[in-house]
């Protein structure tokens, strides 16, 4: 077989260029660290690192999510610690006003402290997170919850969903609460009106009402949308001490009403004294006549008191007060009002700060099981993509004498012809 010169010298080039390329493979291998530049060099484990890079990014990502969620839910948490604190001393500032020694400027001197309580509490529920976004307003975390109207009283104007960060695949967390469920939605102490009638002759008053067993009153109360005029109970004297209660829907008056209880007043003290049906307690103050009637009514639209609204009525009520047996018993009702209604706001932001805890729990553990799952895929990754140091310097080094040799070779073969032997 004849082999011309230019056969011999490609495919001494093309065995070269081989061996050149196996070396500077190699040494970029060794550069790299990394045993797969290219998916043709291993495309199966090629395929699978794409697969555990984009795991990779979407757990960075479940992390990022995880530290905003951390971080709002541990300023709500601080908030709500904050407002906690707060209820807790205008509760004490209701006890000192609800004291009978207090006179006139006591009782504005409470009622500027108050307001400045009350400023407080409107600032910490419409507190910011680190985003700028409103914590309690919902989903709108552009739209301020809270606002005071010109009243003085006060309206939420957030919506009633929960915002949500996406932790883990199947994961969503709520990362922010609406204010309506933590501030506003707080059952209101005094869902009745009372009134004594027209043409009561004695000196007795009916306090506001307190209701104290919500299953008896809503049992007891019709709750109609707009209340009737009949919807309710009545009190009825027959003397200075007993008393009749009876349906103010009973068909059978004015003529005779069936009695749903019957009691007396303690004479003991005559400057009060308290009745309860229906769940539902009320004081009566001076001394009541024969005949004197009183009316207890559900009023439907003040089933709910927001804290602001509590913590502005019982500033008003002591703004307005007068120094007088009226003046007293107005301070008496509004602060046992109330110190009741905040006992329940003071409950709700309990439940609150235990559901943020729950949630922060929930992240701990997820970001736990994150960090373990990037683990295992770092893991995986170096297994399928890192060098073999060892190996790769061993291969250099026999690639090198390859083609070294293979040099050598191409000179030696380059340099043999006929001419040199001819004279």
């Amino acid at each position: 077989m004849r082999i011309s010169t230019i056969q011999a010298y490609n495919n001494s080039v093309g065995g070269l260029q081989k061996n050149y390329g196996s070396v500077t493979r190699t040494q970029e291998q060794i550069s790299t660290g990394k045993r797969i530049l290219t998916p043709a060099d291993d495309p199966v484990a090629s395929v699978r690192l794409l697969q555990l890079s984009q795991e990779q990014s979407l757990n960075d990502q479940y992390k990022s999510n995880i530290t905003a969620a951390k971080n709002s839910l541990t300023s709500e948490e601080s908030i709500l610690q904050s407002v906690g604190n707060v209820i807790q001393r205008i509760r004490e500032i209701a006890v000192e006003a609800g004291n009978g020694a207090q006179d006139g400027s006591d009782k504005g001197a409470l009622a500027t402290e108050l307001k400045q309580r009350e400023d407080e509490l409107l600032n910490l529920l419409n507190s910011k997170d680190a985003s700028g976004k409103y914590l309690f307003s919902g989903s709108q975390g552009e739209k301020q919850p809270f606002v005071r109207n010109p009243d003085g009283s006060y309206t939420y104007q957030g919506d009633e969903s929960q915002r949500q960060l996406q932790i883990a695949s199947s994961t969503l967390l709520n990362v922010s609460d609406n204010g309506k469920a933590l501030f506003d939605d707080v059952a209101n102490a005094n869902r009745v009106t009372t009134s004594g009638a027209a043409a009561n002759t004695g000196t007795g008053r009916i306090s506001l009402g307190t209701v104290i067993d919500k299953q008896a009153y809503d049992s007891t109360f019709p709750s109609s949308m707009p209340p009737a005029a009949s919807d309710g109970i009545g009190i009825r004297f027959l003397d200075d001490v007993n008393y009749e209660v009876y349906d103010l829907n009973d068909p059978a008056l004015p003529g005779g009403y069936t009695a749903l209880s019957t009691g007396a007043i303690d004479r003991d003290d005559k400057t009060q004294d308290k009745i309860t049906y229906g769940g539902v307690s009320v004081i009566i103050d001076g001394h009541p006549a024969a005949g004197d009637d009183f009316g207890i009514q559900r009023d439907p639209s003040s089933e709910k008191k927001g804290l602001l609204n509590v913590v502005a009525d019982l500033r008003k009520a002591l703004e307005g007060a007068t120094d007088n047996q009226e003046g007293s018993y107005a301070i008496r009702d509004a602060t046992g009002i109330a110190m009741t209604n905040l006992d329940a706001a003071s409950n709700q932001v309990l439940s609150g700060r235990g559901q943020i805890g729950a949630r922060l729990n929930t992240i701990d553990s997820t970001e736990t099981f994150i960090d373990d799952v990037k683990l295992v895929n770092t893991g995986v990754i170096s297994d399928l993509q890192d060098l073999d140091y060892a190996e790769a310097l061993s291969r250099l080094s026999m690639q090198s004498t390859i083609l070294q040799a293979a040099q050598q070779s191409y000179v030696k073969i380059s340099g043999l012809s006929l001419f040199n032997y001819l004279n």
